[in-house]
């Protein structure tokens, strides 16, 4: 339960950064912000670990965070492309 809660916290964070760092205005409420940095730390993840060939890593990491808002940015950029209104 605890996890589920600090991911969607550190999933807040990462998406507020994105949306912050990313050009123009990103209009969506705060859950789907907390949505959007889970999601770029899962598409980082998961590029990460199969370009390695190495499992997921845990724990707190600066790359690892800046990868997330990376992958955030590009979920923001991929939903612009695909017409879904943010």
């Amino acid at each position: 339960m605890f996890n589920l809660i600090g991911a969607l916290i550190s999933g807040l964070v990462v998406g507020a950064f994105a949306r912050w760092f990313y050009p123009g205005a990103v209009e969506m409420g705060w859950f789907m912000t907390s949505l959007l940095g889970v999601g770029g730390a899962l598409v980082v993840g998961l590029f990460s670990s199969w370009s390695t060939g190495e499992g997921v890593r845990e724990g707190f990491s600066r790359a690892g965070c800046l990868g997330s808002i990376l992958g955030a940015m590009l979920l923001i950029w991929i939903g612009r492309m695909l017409g879904w209104g943010f």
